[in-house]
């Protein structure tokens, strides 16, 4: 990836819209990707307890943010 506002952070934010954490294995960070996975599945799983559902909404949302932002040189 060239660095934050590259195509290549465009396309990782993109699938992580649907898929949360793919965006972050296109990029090479496999235990952000299993974290942001676990995270954002499990609340989702748990929707009917409600307060794991926002969480697993607010980990989905950051994950795409992530992605997108994503430097090379920070990691």
């Amino acid at each position: 990836m060239a660095g934050q506002g590259s195509g290549g952070n465009v396309i990782a934010a993109i699938c992580n819209v649907f898929f949360p954490g793919l965006g972050q294995l296109v990029q090479g960070r496999i235990l952000a990707a299993l974290i942001f996975a676990i995270v954002v599945f499990g609340g989702y799983a748990l929707w009917f307890l409600v307060v794991p559902a926002v969480v697993g909404a607010i980990f989905h949302l950051w994950a795409i943010i992530d992605a997108a932002k994503f430097s090379r040189s920070d990691y």
